[in-house]
């Protein structure tokens, strides 16, 4: 969630993995609090470490953040900047890769319908949430309903994101 990477972008296995935005060093009464749990890759969640970060949901998702064709990114917000400093989001590596699957999608889009959908859709093993058992329960219920896998089995979720 803080980088551009996606899944379906490479091999995922050991890739990925469930962050706590707001480290348990700090706060370990939120360790298994739903709204403090962020999605992230391996590169973004060793550089984050114990920082205490806002929600990238609520800060990286705005209009004051944008990514430019030749994949630099900047915010307009302290937040958005802090972010963007702490993880090394505009790093040259960074800025690079960006610019390279900005070009890839690009020519996927013109060129390729399928590919474009590959690269831009939903995994198609999205989770049933329904079917998990977090431990004291579920604090969203209403999470469930409004999960990827609840919109696809309705139609309601987009092909591209």
């Amino acid at each position: 969630m803080y980088c551009p990477r996606r899944e379906q972008w490479g091999l995922v296995k050991g890739t990925f993995a469930v962050d706590h935005f707001v480290p348990v060093a700090v706060r370990p009464d939120v360790a298994t609090d739903y709204d403090n749990l962020v999605y992230v890759c391996a590169s973004c969640n060793a550089g984050k470490a114990a920082h205490a970060l806002p929600d990238p949901c609520e800060v990286l998702l705005r209009d004051d953040v944008r990514v430019a064709e030749d994949g630099a990114i900047e915010g307009d917000t302290p937040e958005a900047r802090r972010l963007i400093r702490v993880l090394g989001l505009d790093d040259a590596e960074y800025t690079e890769f960006r610019c390279l699957w900005i070009g890839i999608v690009a020519l996927a889009a013109r060129h390729d319908p399928e590919l474009f959908r590959r690269l831009m859709g939903y995994p198609a093993d999205l989770p049933d949430l329904g079917a998990l058992k977090p431990p004291g329960g579920n604090t969203r219920p209403g999470g469930v309903a409004a999960s990827h896998f609840e919109r696809r089995a309705r139609g309601e979720l987009p092909e591209p994101y």
